[in-house]
């Protein structure tokens, strides 16, 4: 799971569902005067149907959507993946809601005059409106599609087709210096490691140089380090229609290959495949 891989969306449901899970401990109905005096008012957890319909179903709902969102290839659940699961259980959920504040007797028999709607009702059909909303407006609305947590940009920028320091999937990491073995000192002679680094890398200073340059001179394609800023498919290279892969915000990915405005680019675990929406990625 990447937890970079959610969206601002995500946060707002994250956020309804912790507010539907307090609404549900507060008092279901309200009652003033003095018949009310000594009367124990009940809370959601003391209607089976009301807790299970609403507010846990919410709660239900929106863990299924996060957790969809996180998980590197969709999970489908007879037939649905689970974000599509999720969406429809919050939708259900405001729905029960909305019935709720209506009827908060229920089947109780009060004669005409029933209790009101308490502040645990009132507070659940907003959280489970907003539950609702932004499950279904994520998908939809470009604001809500961008990134919760932003991907860590490189310490230092690379040229273009450079290899990020750090290794693979990690731009920007501290490197031991050419020919050096691991667990050595990184200076000699009491000389920084900045400055021998530099030293050892003005020798193959030429062949290195030459390398950005080639897709320049001539025309060839240089790979480079990518984080897209949403969560974008990755399709096979045999053009199938169904994605192999998903690419998350907050990873850093290997673009080894152009197809006109396509990317053949390279997840952690070595898979390829055709990222065909390149818009707005930051190259590392």
């Amino acid at each position: 799971m990447n937890i970079r891989s959610l969206t601002r969306g995500d946060g707002v449901v994250i956020v309804a569902a912790v507010l539907l899970f307090v609404a549900s401990f507060l008092s279901t109905w309200s009652c003033d005067g003095s018949a009310c005096a000594g009367v124990e008012l009940p809370m959601a957890w003391d209607n089976g149907a009301l807790v299970m319909g609403v507010y846990l179903a919410g709660v239900i709902g929106a863990a299924l959507i996060v957790v969809a969102r996180m998980l590197p290839n969709p999970l489908k659940v007879a037939g649905l993946d689970l974000a599509q699961a999720g969406i429809v259980i919050s939708v259900f959920a405001a729905w029960s809601a909305l019935g709720a504040i209506f009827d908060p007797g229920g089947s109780l028999d009060t004669g005409s005059a029933g209790p009101d709607a308490g502040a645990g009702l009132i507070l659940g059909l907003i959280a489970a409106l907003i539950l609702a909303g932004a499950a279904v407006a994520t998908p939809l609305a470009p604001a809500l599609k961008g990134a919760l947590i932003g991907a860590p940009k490189p310490q230092t920028p690379q040229p273009y087709g450079g290899q990020p320091q750090g290794g693979y999937g990690y731009p920007g990491a501290p490197q031991q210096p050419y020919g050096a073995q691991p667990g050595q000192p990184q200076s000699y002679g009491g000389q920084p490691f900045d400055a021998q680094q530099a030293q050892g890398q003005q020798a193959p200073q030429p062949q290195q140089q030459a390398q950005p340059q080639a897709p320049s001179q001539g025309g060839e394609f240089a790979p480079f380090w990518f984080a897209v800023p949403v969560a974008r498919p990755l399709y096979g290279e045999d053009g199938a229609p169904t994605p192999i892969a998903e690419l998350a915000p907050g990873n850093w990915y290997l673009a080894v290959e152009q197809r006109g405005a396509a990317l053949i680019a390279q997840t952690q675990e070595g898979r390829r495949g055709v990222l065909q929406d390149t818009t707005g990625i930051q190259r590392g």
